[in-house]
């Protein structure tokens, strides 16, 4: 599925940007499908994911879990890749990208840290300037990633206004790109900002799914699962996951948002029960705002679903029905965070965690195939898990 020449998705998506930033993004947007596209950026880009990610990654049947839940459950293995999370799969590609339209200096922004660190580790793989933008309070609660970051010589700013979380980074960055629109290029983390983000980042993750298909093949002589449950921030990852399968009805696509505290609580990011249509940096999508258009901050116990809105792709494929979306609170993650860890060996980062929380919401037959995506890995999440972990001993 892909945007229309404009970047929308339905009625979603497109370019709401500063005028300063116009030429930068309509180069980018007549250029991007010329590049990637090439035999050249293809050998080079697949070549970099084999020998220096890791790809593939396992799909790995989880054999106690699905015991568990009377199913059958694989685990497409992201939190194996280099780095510990799917970010790297979009760095690595627009890192590739930014070489060919001659940008030097790299700027990102990070909620949970991965992003950051996949930026900064194909910075240094390429000898190029990195700046990181992250709000204080992510900057705080993801300190193992933010030595990650500067050990890999990349410079960490942090965002101090409003919730000082991963909406007010990427404000930062943003901010920073429209004063250095020549020099710069921006690699946005996720499904989100102007086209043609949206679609570049989904381009450039969707070997996940097309991994997952002849994998599957192997394990259970078909291409298809039943299902595919991801977890969504701005939905980076479920997009990746969902790519290769979204014009497949018979494959239900559970999107799984982080409910934080409660939907109804005042501290949520469940965008797509609490938010409606308006324009979140640079696209047209769902958000969480007041009556007259204020952000709403959004709350998650994991930094990288701490987002107000969502993709475009997701806002259609949810308002169209294509896609099911699911909710789990803060202890939901951590239930299923341990759980996974203590029968698998698999410590989840928090984001994954409320996608395997949708396990304990669902009902699925014996013959069923479920596939969820587990974006990564714990390392950067311990601090929050051990705070909790008397609770779900």
């Amino acid at each position: 599925m892909t945007p229309n020449k404009n970047g929308y998705y339905g009625k979603f998506g497109g370019a709401y940007i500063p005028e300063m930033l116009y030429p930068n993004v309509k180069y980018l947007k007549e250029n991007y499908l010329k590049i990637i596209q090439s035999d050249s950026f293809q050998k080079e880009f697949k070549s970099l994911l084999k020998d220096y990610v890791g790809r593939p990654s396992p799909l790995y049947f989880a054999e106690r879990l699905s015991k568990k839940y009377d199913t059958n459950i694989y685990l497409k293995r992201e939190d194996l890749n280099h780095t510990g999370a799917h970010k790297i799969n979009n760095t690595i590609g627009q890192i590739l990208l930014a070489q060919e339209l001659g940008k030097k200096r790299i700027i990102a922004e990070t909620g949970a840290g991965q992003h950051g660190v996949a930026t900064a580790t194909v910075c240094a793989l390429m000898g190029l300037e990195c700046i990181v933008y992250m709000g204080e309070v992510d900057i705080e609660r993801q300190a193992p990633n933010v030595s990650r970051m500067k050990m890999l010589g990349a410079e960490v700013r942090p965002a101090k206004s409003g919730s000082r979380t991963l909406k007010d980074a990427t404000n930062e960055a943003i901010r920073d790109w429209i004063a250095h629109p020549v020099d710069t290029h921006y690699i946005i983390g996720s499904v989100v900002g102007p086209h043609p983000y949206p679609d570049m980042v989904a381009l450039f993750q969707s070997v996940i799914s097309e991994e997952m298909k002849w994998q599957l093949k192997e394990h259970v002589g078909r291409e298809t699962p039943d299902s595919i449950i991801a977890c969504v921030g701005g939905g980076s990852n479920a997009a990746g996951a969902f790519y290769h399968y979204l014009k497949d009805d018979k494959v239900r696509l559970i999107a799984v948002e982080a409910a934080g505290l409660g939907i109804n609580t005042g501290e949520s990011a469940a965008t797509s029960v609490l938010g409606s249509e308006g324009v979140i940096h640079g696209s047209r999508t769902l958000l969480m705002q007041t009556d007259d258009g204020q952000i709403i901050e959004p709350y998650s116990i994991s930094a990288g679903l701490d987002y107000p809105g969502i993709g475009p792709l997701h806002a259609h494929l949810i308002k169209t029905g294509r896609a099911e979306v699911l909710s789990a609170t803060d202890d939901e993650a951590l239930q299923a965070g341990y759980l996974l860890s203590k029968i698998e060996g698999i410590i989840p980062a928090l984001e994954s965690a409320h996608a395997l929380a949708a396990l304990e919401m669902m009902r699925f037959a014996k013959d069923e195939i479920v596939v969820v995506n587990l974006s990564g890995r714990g390392d950067k999440d311990l601090a929050t898990y051990i705070k909790h972990q008397n609770r779900f001993e």
